[in-house]
């Protein structure tokens, strides 16, 4: 039987700021605000207000979920330094959980799901998930989709879902649950076998060019 916990888990990957408070397995408060920019100023006051609804402090927390990308590189960082200051600071596992994971994940053994979404330029991020464990992300175009067995037809879901579905001749279904309520759940899992601290998941170059000083050293 798992453990009771307490997990508090967000994303800023893309154009939004959400987050999820998972208390023994339940939600209890979640949020998902749309924003093109602001998200540095805006993750905090969102967190805190999630504890206030449950009545809980940081110090109730057990674990902290973090949404690592593909997404926005900026929103990436944002989300990512934040997760591992909170860690850091409150002493409890950060665990970074990657967006299209969290998104196909249906709660529990299912059939292999193609979950999908946005990239620049007319692209789009596809991985195969399975129990919420994906083979690792692709930036794709022209309607592809990540190989898959073909005894085991996937689920498609996400960014064009039912455009691929037509396509390709695959059922299409709706996520089970809001992608910062996914991420909490999965980090729920992860908690007590997670080891590295998270880190953003790139899966294209940036689009601007690299500084000409040498990066700072991000500690292991």
């Amino acid at each position: 039987m798992q453990a009771k916990s307490n997990i508090l888990a967000f994303d800023t990957s893309a154009a939004h700021c959400a987050a999820a408070l998972l208390c023994d397995q339940t939600l209890v408060s979640e949020r998902c605000e749309a924003m093109a920019k602001g998200q540095a100023e805006h993750l905090m006051p969102l967190l805190e207000e999630l504890l206030r609804d449950a009545r809980l402090n940081w110090r109730d927390l057990d674990a902290i979920g973090v949404g690592v990308g593909p997404g926005n590189f900026t929103g990436l960082r944002i989300s990512v330094s934040a997760a591992r200051g909170l860690a850091m600071g409150l002493n409890i596992p950060a665990v970074g959980v990657p967006c299209l994971e969290a998104q196909g994940f249906l709660g529990g053994d299912e059939t292999p799901v193609i979950s999908v979404s946005a990239a620049p330029r007319d692209q789009y991020y596809a991985d195969l998930i399975q129990d919420g464990q994906g083979r690792g992300p692709k930036l794709l175009a022209d309607n592809a989709l990540p190989s898959y067995p073909t005894r085991a037809e996937p689920y498609v879901l996400g960014h064009r879902a039912e455009e691929l579905g037509a396509m390709h001749g695959l059922q299409v279904i709706k996520p089970a649950f809001p992608l910062a309520e996914g991420i909490a759940r999965l980090a729920m899992r992860r908690m007590r076998s997670t080891t590295d601290r998270p880190k953003p998941l790139y899966v294209r170059a940036a689009d601007a060019a690299p500084p000409r000083d040498p990066a700072p050293v991000i500690l292991p």
